[in-house]
């Protein structure tokens, strides 16, 4: 299974009052790790726009441990967790050095340019073998 590890800098624009990174950039944080996690596999964002497929966020969590601060240096790790016809979703996790801040995931619809639900094996056959290809799954259906 293919797992992506994207670095990222904490900006003092993200922190709050007590130098710790706001809450909410953990969520963007799981998506420069979810952007660079297809880029990698070769699958810009762009590459599902052509098809006209989206990924909007139907679902998500993220369970902090321990704040990230000003000027650290992040590791987000990211993976498919599952891929279902019409749904995908991502683990993640932020860490610094060894230490894990914060876990989480996301859920996201395959849907259209008009927000319509899309059977992604059918939209795109291509697209759905390279994401079963990356959890692993080789050749599927």
């Amino acid at each position: 299974m293919y797992q992506g590890e994207t670095r990222v800098r904490v900006r003092y624009q993200e922190t709050d009052q007590m130098g710790m990174a706001y809450h909410a950039n953990y969520l963007v944080w799981f998506e420069v790790g979810r952007t660079e996690y297809f880029r990698e596999l070769g699958l810009p964002y762009k590459e599902f726009e052509k098809n006209n497929l989206y990924l909007p966020v139907i679902n998500v969590y993220c369970e902090f441990r321990k704040p990230a601060l000003y000027d650290d240096l992040l590791t987000v790790t990211t993976r498919v967790d599952s891929l279902q016809e019409v749904r995908l979703s991502f683990v993640y996790e932020v860490i610094r050095e060894e230490e894990t801040l914060a876990r989480g995931n996301t859920e996201h619809a395959f849907v259209n340019h008009q927000g319509k639900p899309v059977v992604l094996r059918k939209q795109s056959p291509f697209l759905w073998k390279r994401i079963h290809e990356a959890l692993g799954h080789g050749h599927n259906k």
